[in-house]
């Protein structure tokens, strides 16, 4: 089967990311690759659609290093294809890197990732889902349960309310974003700079302030979900600990965080149960839980990142078992010529 991994920009891709993992492990079962950016896409006056796809021939090429920097070299070929001779379209952009400079590409892969799962090209995440989880508010669907305790404003007077009614202090961080980007710790309304970074997050948009979650000084659990389910294989789990830098309350790895085995327990089981339902539902094959104790921080959806490092640490290389459940769902699709959803069947 042919996979074209969506993603940002082709110039920024790197042979540490978890989309360079997965192309690997296609290439490895003997599947082609591509990859397509949000201008790649073609439709034409018949409505048929077409998209610019960017190959390299792989042949012997089994090392990130050298795949990346054919994908980036003057030997990668350029083919317009139609989008039917893709077998699954895989979005990995994060729309945020692009809402600023530009905005018009921050939804291309939603936008056309439809029409493509209309063409019958299985499009995982499913484009649906995803519209629906552009920013962090989509975090608010899951159970209360899970989530630490939470205000969204632009008003400055809510939060300090707030605040004031958090004994441990809060996490302040933009709506939109990711990678870390702006977010802060306030221990109290009082300090004197609370102005000044309220200002800089709000430039961005709404606000969200989240109860301090002790916990979080040791890091946060990433953990990948497949099908709504913990990916492992034979007890290892596509999970590890996100560990801050010193002075740091970010563990994101874009903030100097650093990667460490992460042990697995019931509650962290639990939690992930808990969020599985609306997974499912609305067609999230692959996403990244950031997990403290027995809470969520946020559900990642569009790039998750980390296999590199979970096969690293565990010398077990998760990739793969994502690859082999595309291919279960190709054949799902072509045993039921069609009569599946593309939602229902990305999380099949």
């Amino acid at each position: 089967m042919r996979i074209a991994f969506f993603v940002n920009s082709i110039a920024e891709e790197t042979a540490i990311y978890t989309t360079t993992a997965l192309a690997l492990a296609a290439i490895a079962r003997g599947h082609d690759v591509c990859y397509l950016t949000p201008g790649d896409f073609v439709l034409r006056p018949d409505d048929s659609l077409l998209v610019r796809a960017t190959t390299v021939k792989s042949g012997k090429i089994r090392k990130a290093q050298p795949f990346v920097a054919a994908l980036q070299g003057e030997k990668a070929e350029i083919q317009t294809i139609p989008i039917e001779g893709i077998d699954v379209l895989f979005l990995r952009n994060d729309p945020s890197q692009d809402a600023d400079e530009r905005p018009w590409a921050a939804h291309a892969g939603i936008i056309f990732g439809r029409l493509a799962a209309e063409h019958g090209v299985l499009t995982v995440n499913d484009p649906d889902g995803l519209a629906r989880a552009q920013n962090k508010l989509y975090f608010q669907g899951f159970p209360e349960a899970v989530r630490p305790t939470t205000l969204i404003s632009k008003s400055i007077g809510e939060i300090r309310s707030f605040i004031d009614k958090q004994e441990r202090g809060v996490i302040l961080k933009p709506l939109q974003g990711s990678g870390g980007k702006n977010v802060f710790k306030i221990a109290s309304s009082k300090e004197s700079n609370l102005n000044q970074i309220f200002e800089a997050v709000s430039g961005e948009g709404y606000l969200i302030a989240q109860g301090y979650l002790p916990d979080a000084t040791a890091g946060d659990i990433r953990l990948f979900l497949m099908n709504g389910r913990p990916l492992q294989r034979d007890g290892a789990y596509a999970a590890l600990r996100r560990v801050p830098a010193d002075g740091e309350v970010r563990s994101n790895m874009h903030a100097a965080g650093t990667a460490a085995t992460a042990e697995i327990t019931p509650e962290i089981l639990a939690v992930a149960d808990m969020v599985r339902p609306k997974l499912v539902e609305d067609g999230m094959f692959l996403v990244g839980l950031d997990i403290v104790g027995d809470k969520i921080l946020e559900i990642n959806v569009f790039t998750p990142g980390g296999l590199p490092d979970i096969a690293a640490l565990h010398g077990v290389d998760l990739s793969v078992d994502v690859i082999v459940s595309l291919e279960q769902k190709i054949n799902m699709r072509q045993n039921y010529a069609g009569k599946l959803s593309n939602r229902a069947l990305a999380t099949l």
